[in-house]
Parts: structure tokens; C-alpha cells; sequence
């Protein structure tokens, strides 16, 4: 997965902070390296495909609740998902956490 365009492509579609977009990127980086969607889904998941799922989530969502909403069906769908998650994204500035 390119991730580059991964990252540029959830920053022009949903927006989130560096902090947000790199955690994402890496966890969607993980989850391809993992090759566990690509073998329950049956093909490699691609950046497009990608966004197309997020884009599914609830409109008002935030990048990160988005991608956790992903992760979620996911793992109704196939289980083994939810080590994926998003479960806590440090903020670039070093006195804040989100």
C-alpha cells in the first residue's frame, strides 16, 4: 500500500490531525502486512477501497472513529479485527494527549 497517497488521500477526505493520520496510516500499514484482510476478504485491500469503507462510516465521525468503525465490522464479519483499533493517538504537541 502506497502510503503516501494513503495519507494524503484521509487528510482531502476527512481531514484529522498529523497525529491522527499517522496513526491510521500505520495501523492500516499493519493490517496489510498482516495479510489478514486481504485472506478473509479474498483480495488485497487497496487506498481507494479504503477510503470507500471509511466513507461508509457515520457522517459526522472523525477520522479515527471512522477507521475504528471499519475495524469494528470487520471483526463482526471475520473476527480478529479489534487488535487494529485505534485506541489512543498522542498529540504532536507533548503536553497534550487525545
Amino acid at each position: 500500500m502506497d502510503t503516501t497517497r494513503l495519507k494524503h488521500t484521509l487528510k482531502r477526505e476527512f481531514g484529522g490531525s498529523e497525529a491522527e493520520l499517522r496513526v491510521v496510516t500505520r495501523q492500516a500499514t499493519d493490517l496489510v502486512d498482516a495479510g489478514k484482510a486481504s485472506a478473509d476478504r479474498g483480495h488485497e485491500l487497496t487506498v481507494d477501497e479504503l477510503v470507500d469503507h471509511l466513507h461508509d462510516a457515520p457522517a459526522d465521525a472523525d477520522l479515527i472513529e471512522r477507521w475504528n468503525w471499519w475495524m469494528g465490522a470487520l471483526d463482526v464479519a471475520y473476527g480478529g479485527y479489534e487488535r487494529f483499533s485505534v485506541r489512543f493517538v498522542r498529540n504532536d504537541d507533548p503536553g497534550v494527549n487525545t
